[in-house]
Order: structure tokens, then C-alpha cells, then sequence
């Protein structure tokens, strides 16, 4: 879909547009931040995949009506593989230029976009979470919030007692590569399986982006603090970054440690890293977010109901590329069925397509004429893809159409995965 004869899109760039994609990202997301202070922050534009969308009769020639970004990842990880994305980010439009069809041009020229880079899937993060369904995305990974109590019972884990703690003012120029080798390594784990969904930072934007911990950002709060663990030998094992909120009640300390990540390449990382977060002097609990929801905490806490958890989604996936996509990620067992596919936007993915998976895990996808074991739209296909939305699941929803039931039983084992797909950050 083209854009209308009033509009135009056109390549931003930071020399001479930064300032006009961010007071259109603050008219398109209301901000507690000063303009002038936003100008001097960073930014995780990804710059020469960044387009914006101009008004042909704009008495203001730099203001944008809308504007979308992509940032190209090259590991993104799905079931046992990591493969190419175009994630989608910085999608705004203008108050004054809504319902003119904007935001479906952009996200048509997002896929088409995709599709020439060789990037078989899209992801993004949802503001809201009813606007991105009816472009093909289906909500992937979950996500899950906890508060935990401070002093809570943890389950013993051997070999954590021989761990050193330390901790650090956050100083991404001293912790950063460290950081950011634990957060990359922690993807591929367990061994041989590894987390989909589990994005890291790969671009010099996004690195820079989660490195930063400016003043105006911190509501008030102290700066951030990162806890690192290391073996006998000073390899980190694993870190936490963090900040605490002071808090008084009648003179009574009821802070609250505010856990911005979390990061462990083993069992015993894990646990003292947690032992020494549920004991830090005047706080009450730990506020955690943007767990994944099997995260080992919930397993190491004696009493996990007290630590109330909480889900929602996080990411949402698109298939651009269906068959491709399909072939590139890796099941959990064989398989041979044929699936269905609607898809609106992109009619090169609707049909049929066989899928055969061979006991190793890998499949072959190829256009089929006969009839389908199930369909399904391309939105729950997204949903299913990373191996934590079932397709059973889906389908007890109404939203898979049954015709074969056993072939649906194979299918849904087959797209499943050992580890639930997680991030710990918002891209």
C-alpha cells in the first residue's frame, strides 16, 4: 500500500531530523521529560532505517506526521536458532494526521522492507496492546512481575556460598562489556536449547540506549547500582542492576529495591545473586519486571505465591517470509503436516504449505495442494512461533481451525519449546 498523493516518506537523519522525530514522539507519547533534556539524551534511533512520513501541504516543512524505525538484528534467537529480524520500533503518528491511513502505509512499507533484507520475521514491543493484531502480529513472549518480599526463604542451591560478591555504581565505560557478554551469553542457555525471544543488544544504538542511566530519567531516585558475582577465578557469573526507592512509614523503613535486570549463567549466580538483593538494609521487597515467566526465581522461592506474580505480554511477532521462517527455527519433534495460512497483508504467505520435520529438528517447508490439517491466520502463527503460545491452546480459543485433531496434537509438541521465550528489557 502506497501513501496517499498528501504524503510523502522520506530517510530521516541525525544531523537534521533528530529534533523533529523527537517532538513528534512527544506529541504521539505524552513525556514527563523537558524537551531541551531530551535533546541530550540518547537515543536508540536506529539511524539509516528510520523514515518519516511529511505532509505535501505542511505550512511547517520540518514537522513530521508520522515517522517508524526498524532496528536490524542479525541473532535473533527462535527455537534453536538465531536468525535475521527487522524489529520495529519508533512507530508514531501525528494527532493532527490520524485515521488517513498512516500507519497502515508505514507498516506495509515496514514488510516490504523485511522482505528485500532477507528478514523472515519482524517483532516489536506493543504500547498498546489492541493496534498491532490486525497487522499480522501475534503477542509471543510473556512476560512476568513479582514482588518480593524482603527476607524471603530461598531454596539451598549448592556451590553459591564459594561465589564473590560485588557492587558498583553503574559506569557503563567499567561494566559495560562485561554486562553486555553475560546478557548475550545468557541466551544460548541452557545449553543446547537457549531462550528464544531473548534479544541482545546488538547495535551500537541499543547499546548505548540501555548503558545510559541519566539524571533526568531516574524519577528522583538514587543512581544506578549493578551487583556483579564472580568464581574463584573472577569471572563475572552474573549481575543485577538495579536502584532503591526510599520510602517511610511512621519511621519505619519500607524502601523498595527497584530490579532493573537481572542476568545468571547458573544456579548458584542465581541464588546469591537474589540472597543478597532480599537483604538489602532498609527495603521491604523487590520489585521485579520483565522476567520471563519460567525465570529460576519462582522455582528457588520457598513460598513464590507471596512474591504475587503477575504476566502480560512483552514482544509480538510477525512472520513476514512464512515459509522461510518456519525452516529457519527448530522443533521439538517430528513432524509432517499441512498448515493453512491467511494472511491479508502479505499475500505471497497465504496457502498451504507442508511442513516436515525430521528427528533432528530441522524442517523443510513447500507449497502443498492438498487439504490442511488445520488453519490458521498468520497472527497466531506469530503467536505460536517462539514455542510458548501453544497451538492447541489456540485453537481451544477458536482461533485455530481444526480439521485433522491428531495432526494438531503433533503440531502443538512439535512447536513447543523446553524454555519459555523471555527479554529482559524493551526494545
Amino acid at each position: 500500500m502506497s501513501f496517499s498523493e498528501n504524503y510523502s516518506l522520506t530517510l530521516l537523519d541525525p544531523e537534521n531530523r533528530l529534533e523533529d522525530a523527537l517532538r513528534l514522539d512527544a506529541w504521539a507519547f505524552p513525556m514527563e521529560i523537558p524537551f531541551d533534556d531530551l535533546l541530550r539524551l540518547q537515543h536508540a534511533i536506529p539511524w539509516g532505517r528510520f523514515w518519516g512520513v511529511e505532509a505535501r501541504d505542511s505550512s511547517a516543512s520540518s514537522e513530521l506526521s508520522g515517522m517508524y524505525g526498524a532496528h536490524t538484528l542479525r541473532a535473533f534467537p527462535v527455537p534453536g536458532a538465531e536468525v535475521a529480524c527487522g524489529w520495529l520500533t519508533w512507530v508514531a503518528v501525528h494527532p493532527a494526521h490520524r485515521r488517513r491511513g498512516l500507519l497502515r502505509s508505514m507498516m506495509m512499507h515496514h514488510f516490504n522492507d523485511c522482505r528485500e533484507r532477507g528478514e523472515a520475521v519482524s517483532g516489536l514491543a506493543a504500547a498498546e496492546a489492541g493496534i498491532y493484531g490486525r497487522f499480522g502480529y501475534g503477542a509471543a513472549t510473556p512476560q512476568m512481575s513479582l514482588t518480593v518480599p524482603r527476607g524471603a526463604a530461598l531454596r539451598v542451591v549448592a556451590g553459591s556460598e564459594a561465589l564473590t560478591p560485588e557492587m558498583h555504581i553503574w559506569d557503563p565505560a567499567l561494566h559495560g562489556d562485561e554486562i553486555a557478554r553475560l546478557h548475550r551469553d545468557v541466551a544460548r542457555l541452557p545449553e543446547g536449547i537457549g531462550r528464544p525471544g531473548w534479544v541482545t543488544w546488538e547495535t551500537p544504538e541499543l547499546r548505548e540506549s540501555c548503558d545510559e542511566d541519566a539524571p533526568v530519567r531516574r524519577h528522583g531516585l538514587e543512581a544506578l547500582r549493578v551487583l556483579i558475582v564472580r568464581d574463584a577465578s573472577g569471572a563475572a557469573r552474573g549481575y543485577a542492576r538495579f536502584r532503591r526507592k526510599p520510602v517511610w512509614d511512621r519511621d519505619n523503613a519500607e524502601g523498595v529495591v527497584i530490579l532493573r535486570d537481572i542476568v545468571a549463567l547458573d544456579p548458584a549466580a542465581t541464588h546469591l545473586l537474589w540472597s543478597i538483593l532480599l537483604d538489602l538494609d532498609l527495603t521491604s521487597r523487590v520489585d521485579a519486571s520483565l522476567l520471563p515467566i519460567d525465570d529460576p526465581i519462582l522455582s528457588l522461592l520457598v513460598d513464590a505465591r507471596a512474591a504475587k506474580p503477575v504476566t502480560h505480554d512483552l514482544h509480538w511477532l510477525r512472520l513476514i517470509d512464512v515459509p522461510r521462517a518456519l525452516a529457519e527455527r527448530r522443533y521439538a519433534a517430528p513432524l509432517d503436516v499441512v498448515v493453512g495460512v491467511r494472511d491479508e497483508l502479505i499475500p505471497e504467505n497465504a496457502g498451504l504449505w507442508r511442513v516436515r520435520v525430521n528427528t533432528e529438528g530441522a524442517a523443510e517447508v513447500t507449497p502443498s495442494d492438498v487439504d490442511p490439517d488445520f488453519t490458521l491466520d498468520v497472527r497466531e502463527l506469530g503467536a505460536a512461533h517462539l514455542g510458548t503460545v501453544s497451538l492447541a491452546a489456540l485453537a481451544q480459543a477458536g482461533l485455530v481451525e481444526v480439521h485433522r485433531p491428531a495432526a494438531l496434537a503433533r503440531a502443538a509438541t512439535a512447536w513447543s519449546w523446553p524454555v519459555a521465550a523471555g527479554a529482559n528489557w524493551i526494545l
